[in-house]
């Protein structure tokens, strides 16, 4: 039913990585992060519920629970520990994409990202701080969204870089380090005093 999924979703153009059990889910998202993730419960080793409390412990991933257990305790735990939405199996393809699809649009498409002072428009691409228009690259502001919308949260410099850049990248992750930076200059009261975006060393950086 996975790879019968995967093939759907490639034909819908999603890259799409997928596991046989929790560990490897778990070592797949870590390593290289996701936009969305789709979660089986009844899975080898830990099941489905652990692995949505620790991804949403680390992130604002969207979490979507596809399982056959249908009981209303189950579908309450899910949605309990972080999940944002329960199908029930056997479950309609096309309902699937749909819901994916909505995921994308509401979390990904929004209009506009507000923190503060800082305001993102996904609409027109602009950034404004203190009702000044903010010179951005594609990439500053993929990184400005992803940070903000997972404010509080450390995210690792692999988990950045590749939800940004993509496991495929040919870039590598000094590219990351310099974008923090430039970002820095451009957000930032005192560029070398950072406030908003926090190194955590060893790990990856944190949006305050």
């Amino acid at each position: 039913m996975a790879m019968v999924l995967c093939d759907f979703l490639r034909a819908e153009g999603y890259t799409v990585s997928t596991s046989e059990n929790a560990e490897k889910a778990l070592s797949l998202y870590r390593r290289y992060g996701a936009r969305l993730v789709v979660l089986d419960i009844m899975l080898p080793g830990e099941d489905g519920f652990s692995i949505c409390e620790k991804i949403r412990t680390e992130s604002n991933t969207p979490i979507l629970i596809v399982s056959a257990k249908t009981g209303k305790d189950d579908k309450l735990l899910g949605l309990n520990l972080g999940a944002d939405d329960y199908m029930e199996k056997p479950y309609d393809i096309d309902i699937m994409l749909a819901k994916i699809g909505g995921i994308f649009k509401r979390r990904y498409s929004a209009d506009g990202l507000i923190d503060g002072d800082i305001r993102i428009n996904k609409m027109n691409h602009t950034v404004v701080k203190n009702n000044l228009t903010i010179e951005m690259t594609a990439k500053e502001m993929e990184l400005l969204t992803l940070l903000i919308e997972n404010k509080g949260r450390t995210l690792s410099k692999e988990y950045i870089f590749n939800t940004i850049w993509g496991s495929d990248s040919l870039s590598e992750q000094q590219t990351l380090t310099v974008h923090i930076k430039w970002l820095r200059q451009k957000i930032e009261e005192n560029p070398k005093k950072p406030q908003k975006i926090l190194t955590v060393w060893g790990v990856g950086y944190r949006y305050i």
